[in-house]
């Protein structure tokens, strides 16, 4: 008998594999597509490839601010794809390397249960003294007339054309919608978005969405926020999007429409029912061990809910593994999740938001420093956006929020200080060098209580 199967090859099940086999359990991982789950082959990392792609694009068309003269610019999608898919394999491959140097055994299938410790794959019955549950989430498609029309696509069929459509509308103004919307707006794209909720992503701070939205229609992106998509129609030029919003109805032409409204939870082929794991609208419950209600069944990742990001992913497959060796003292730390979003500009937030805060009863305080006064930001001409900390009544900082250039590696400073709930005393004389990014992080920390050395003074 194995010690452990993982049911799913993502960021959460071949991270806990090798956890398990370097606490010398005997692990068996089924994956029934590619190694590496959404993330790695439709998510995080061919977004980035197509974001870089993006970004020299930017650089190129902005020569002229460095002094560069460039006659003509153009792009080929079908290379960049190309050269994502190479990024994507190369990836793949290196995790299939380091699952069979760490001795893991990996099957390619289906796994269905057939009782607390056995499943089927191709046919054939595996048994383990634990079972981790870790097969990922795929695009839900919004209950709207015309969704399942051809030209009508989810963020992983996007990834497969070769050709940059002249109009693109999205639905959907979340992480995943903006930053396909900054992609298709750097490629050449006319691109047109659609938000139900009154600002585009409506789970951050406020003040970072509503600044992105201006930085969105600054780019030429068109933004219909509180606004209902009602009927989606193919004409003889392509589509058209029949939408409500705040002044009443009206009409947007469009050649694709990328539906960007959400993930639901991989378990139709889990035959779950057969061992009685309870699950709540779809996602597997679990305790704080990552255990179902069947003691020796634990679940990890998109499947159980909650933060759905890669990185999450991994340290829950971490932490369940340990537990499950006994190693009592591991925990995934929430209240310090980082989230990044690779849009123009990049934002990432780890903490509680200015509204949480305040829904927490929490008295707290605020230190802001804009990337406009920032020397190097200046120097690379990136000048939108700000770093946003906020400190409760004891100084003890609970949140840091960044929009502008590199925020996504900016925000490391930030988890550290979360996640040890460290103090501005702590932190103050921490010696940040000249001139960078980061220098705005030591300035928007010292304004928490009036002591920025590069900012005008606040009113006493």
């Amino acid at each position: 008998m194995n010690d452990l199967i993982v049911i799913g090859g993502g960021p959460g099940g071949y991270v806990a594999a090798i956890r398990a086999a370097q606490l010398d359990m005997k692990v068996v991982l089924v994956e029934k597509d590619s190694l590496g789950g959404t993330c790695l082959n439709r998510g995080c990392i061919p977004t980035k490839a197509y974001f870089q792609n993006a970004k020299a694009l930017k650089t190129v068309q902005n020569a002229s601010e460095f002094n560069i003269s460039v006659d003509s610019v153009q792009f080929d999608l079908k290379g960049a794809k190309e050269r994502k898919d190479n990024i994507v394999n190369n990836l793949v491959n290196g995790v299939k390397q380091l699952l069979k140097a760490n001795g893991v055994e990996v099957l390619t299938g289906v796994a269905s249960f057939i009782d607390k410790n056995t499943v089927s794959v191709n046919g054939e019955n595996l048994t383990a003294k634990n079972i981790i549950i870790a097969t990922g989430s795929k695009p839900s498609m919004l209950p709207i007339k015309g969704i399942d029309l051809p030209k009508v696509l989810n963020s992983d069929e996007i990834l497969e054309i070769t050709d940059v459509p002249p109009k693109l509308a999205i639905i959907g103004g979340g992480v995943v919608g903006l930053e396909y919307a900054c992609i298709f707006n750097a490629f050449g794209s006319e691109v047109t978005v659609f938000e139900y909720m009154p600002l585009v992503l409506n789970n951050i701070d406020s003040e970072i969405s509503k600044r992105m939205g201006v930085f969105l229609k600054k780019q030429g992106i068109t933004l219909h926020t509180s606004t209902v998509v009602k009927e989606i129609l193919e004409t003889e030029e392509g589509l058209k999007i029949l939408a409500e919003g705040k002044k009443g109805t009206f009409e947007v032409e469009a050649d694709l429409v990328l539906v960007a409204g959400g993930r639901k939870p991989n378990i139709e082929e889990l035959n779950l029912a057969e061992v009685g794991i309870i699950t709540e609208n779809d996602f597997i419950k679990v305790d704080s061990s990552f255990a179902t209600n069947i003691d020796n069944i634990y679940a990890i990742g998109d499947v159980i809910g909650g933060h759905m990001l890669a990185h999450v992913a991994s340290e829950e497959g971490i932490t369940a593994v340990e537990k499950m060796a006994g190693l009592t003292e591991s925990e995934v730390h929430y209240h310090a999740v980082p989230s990044c979003i690779f849009t123009f500009p990049e934002i990432a937030t780890v903490g509680l938001s200015e509204e949480q805060a305040k829904d927490k009863g929490i008295n707290y305080k605020v230190g802001k420093f804009q990337f406009a006064a920032n020397g190097k930001a200046m120097t690379m001409g990136e000048t939108d956006g700000l770093v946003k900390v906020i400190a409760d009544e004891d100084d003890v900082v609970i949140g840091m929020h960044i929009i502008g250039p590199h925020a996504s590696d900016l925000i490391l400073e930030g988890i550290t200080l979360v996640k040890n709930r460290l103090t501005l005393k702590d932190i103050k004389g921490t010696i940040h060098p000249h001139p960078t990014l980061g220098e705005a992080i030591a300035e928007s920390i010292l304004d928490v209580n009036n002591e920025a050395i590069h900012l005008v003074p606040k009113k006493r």
